[in-house]
């Protein structure tokens, strides 16, 4: 998986795997185990609160 430098050294995997819409706990559980086992590294699970993106 490609990766990118940030300014202080760090990589960080260029391509993550996002779970806001999963609404169901263990779907969203699945998901994830699924992507890990997959090779994702970058795991975005923030929830959107309507108030975020203004």
């Amino acid at each position: 998986m490609k990766k990118i430098v940030l300014n202080n050294g760090v990589e960080m995997p260029m391509l993550g795997f996002g779970v806001f819409q999963v609404s169901i706990n263990e779907q969203c559980e699945q998901a994830v185990l699924e992507a890990l086992n997959t090779g994702y590294r970058l795991l975005d699970t923030a929830v959107n609160k309507g108030e975020t993106f203004k």
